[in-house]
């Protein structure tokens, strides 16, 4: 059993992922693929960060796709984890240009006002 419950899903192209969520994104991908929406997709890319010479870490994404010459990186999170955000940060500054996206999209909680003492 995982931490977070996730159970390793096997793709309708043949890949195996790690949670149900990942494998239904691969699927939609290589259908926006086949119809010319992205090009060039490609799972697991790896990111490795280096700061004064060290390597520091290395980041693997879920997926990386072009849309109209613009490279996107995409990780499906369920549970997005104070790791993942220092991870994130590291690379997006070390490699200039990258920006990771989070898949599925996160809403954010609107706030209820406080209510007036009468």
């Amino acid at each position: 059993m995982t931490k977070y419950s996730a159970r390793k899903t096997v793709c309708a192209a043949g890949h195996t992922h790690d949670s149900r969520i990942e494998a239904g994104r691969c699927d939609a991908l290589h259908v926006m693929e086949a119809e010319g929406q992205i090009t060039c997709l490609q799972q697991q890319p790896a990111f490795p960060v280096w700061i004064n010479g060290n390597k520091v870490c290395t980041y693997i994404a879920d997926f990386a796709y072009f849309v109209s010459d613009c490279r996107m990186i995409e990780d499906v999170k369920g549970v997005v984890t104070p790791m993942f955000n220092l991870k994130k940060k590291l690379v997006e500054a070390s490699h200039p240009g990258t920006v990771i996206t989070l898949y599925p999209p996160r809403k954010r909680k609107v706030r209820k006002a406080k209510r007036k003492a009468a």
